[in-house]
């Protein structure tokens, strides 16, 4: 689904089915119902360093008819299968074994009795060890066939902590009141996320993960990562590859990861902390600690470790998960976390949780295009940068950097789709600020001759394209649209510009989230 209209949605045959009638009970014409409802099925794929997984649902749309537009929501979502959780393979040489990985994702379409071309659309969501560049060919071929129709998502630390946040429910639950601090505990690390009403305001991430170390059946060590081997020297517990490795050892390492994590939750981490917690949260840190020094309201916990947190899984796999889960209950029970525990939406499936869906928008008339040759665009991912009120070409650069940031981009590697929103009146110096800030933000981009994109909600994109062509000289392909909503997490295809009528084609990709009410709860497990 790439260069799409709304002609490549499937309309599957509703003879018999109970959308197809009105509220009285009488048959609606298939056609009147197709043309304002869409159905797709979708698959969301998470491949991790430590796990891998696949989930399939099936989607309805609606459009927006009652409100005179062409912008179709999601109105129904239906989990189809979940496939079971494999350990992600690795072959000799640590490299993620492919071959194994394409035979995991086949099994689970026959299970869930689905061919890809049943398929509309997905999301691909690489994370760890998938993004390391030995992996990136062999595991970027597995979906060579379906690119175009999925949104293939590389997760840093900072990104995979906001899918996380809104798969495990933590940022829906958010718009309800208060601040909420989702923690997704995975294999190798620990992410961090910041919500308030609806939105993620900060991120970190931590190393401590349940597969930091690994045994074989015989209690030997048979992976073992640096965050592991620096808490293990800290705490004068010898662990060796091949070596055995014993229990009461295990737990006290898992004891230790759980502090430090704790410690980055308390904002407790300092090189020179009191604490032992404190001075290892420090030494394992994996991008800045967290920004944010207010209250915390509610706690949300999702990741593999979650599993362990919220139930106990006969399943086990030799590994620090149940003892890091162990651990952390105890600091609950202590009271050394900060808030009270809520159950989350989604656990270990958390950031696989969403499956693209497909919206179709048109912007025209109000719109610069310096180059329509280089129509269609595919796949790209959207900053949406938070600007306040009359905000200077400061504010709007750093705004636009924090984006990069957030979604783990670096700046001029990658063609983006900068979406600001505009609902005041068009004055020169506010425009040219905004103008400013994004030359100012996006310097490699622009000395590379990466075309530059520029979406608006509001009908200002030719006044800011000529700002940007005319006043401040940029000379790479300029796409600069509006009429166009778009949010975080989203990725647009922009097609070829359809003559007359001078329109272009967008179709937003957006990752779906569950919409949960979450129950509070004063403990997590009795230990």
């Amino acid at each position: 689904m790439c260069d799409h209209d709304l002609s490549d949605l499937r309309f599957p045959d509703h003879h018999g089915d109970d959308h197809a009638h009105d509220e009285h009970g009488n048959h609606i014409d298939d056609a009147i119902w197709g043309s304002d409802n869409v159905e797709l099925i979708t698959v969301g794929i998470d491949i991790g360093s430590s796990t891998s997984h696949l989930m399939f649902s099936r989607i309805r749309l609606a459009r927006l008819s009652t409100l005179l537009s062409s912008r179709f929501v999601v109105v129904e979502r239906t989990t189809l299968y979940r496939s079971p959780i494999l350990l992600t393979p690795y072959r000799a040489d640590n490299r993620i074994d492919a071959e194994r990985l394409a035979a995991f994702i086949a099994e689970a379409y026959a299970e869930a009795g689905l061919t890809h071309d049943a398929v509309d659309s997905g999301a691909v969501i690489l994370t760890g060890e998938a993004l390391k560049r030995a992996n990136a060919r062999a595991i970027a071929e597995l979906f060579a066939e379906q690119a175009g129709r999925f949104v293939c998502a590389s997760a840093g630390h900072n990104l995979e902590a906001i899918l996380a946040a809104h798969g495990s429910g933590a940022v829906a639950l958010s718009r309800q009141g208060g601040i909420v601090l989702n923690v997704d505990v995975g294999g190798g690390t620990s992410k961090l996320a910041i919500c308030r009403q609806g939105q993620v305001l900060d991120t970190a991430a931590i190393g401590v993960g349940g597969r930091l170390v690994a045994l074989d059946g015989a209690g030997r060590v048979v992976r073992l990562e640096a965050e592991a081997r620096t808490a293990a020297e800290l705490l004068g517990i010898p662990v060796v590859l091949g070596a055995p490795l014993a229990p009461a050892e295990r737990d006290r390492l898992a004891e230790a990861l759980a502090a430090a994590l704790v410690a980055l939750v308390r904002g407790e981490q300092a090189p020179d902390a009191p604490a032992l917690a404190g001075r290892l949260a420090h030494g394992l840190l994996l991008t800045p600690p967290l920004a944010y020094r207010g209250p915390i309201d509610t706690i949300v916990f999702s990741g593999g470790v979650a599993e362990y947190l919220y139930g106990e899984p006969p399943d086990e796999f030799g590994d620090l998960a149940r003892p890091l889960a162990t651990a952390l209950r105890r600091a609950q029970a202590a009271g050394e976390l900060p808030a009270p525990v809520a159950a989350p939406a989604e656990r270990i499936r958390a950031t696989v949780i969403g499956a693209s869906q497909f919206t179709v928008q048109l912007s025209g008339n109000t719109v610069t295009i310096t180059n329509p040759d280089i129509l269609p665009l595919h796949n790209l991912p959207v900053l949406r940068p938070v600007l306040g009120e009359s905000p200077s070409a400061d504010t709007v650069a750093a705004a636009l950097r924090r984006s990069l940031q957030r979604a783990d981009i670096e700046e001029g590697t990658v063609p983006v789709a900068v979406a600001l929103a505009w609902d005041g009146l068009p004055y020169y110096h506010v425009l040219r600020a905004l103008a400013e800030g994004i030359v100012a933000a996006l310097p490699r981009t622009l000395g590379s001759g990466v075309p530059l994109t520029v979406v608006f909600d509001g009908d200002v994109g030719r006044t800011v394209g000529g700002i940007l062509r005319e006043e401040l000289g940029v000379a790479n392909d300029l796409i600069c649209i509006d009429g166009v909503r778009l949010s975080e997490l989203d990725y647009i295809d922009i097609g070829r510009v359809v003559e007359p009528a001078n329109v272009v084609p967008v179709v937003v990709k957006s990752l779906l989230f569950p919409e949960p009410s979450l129950r509070q709860q004063g403990e997590l497990l009795e230990v």
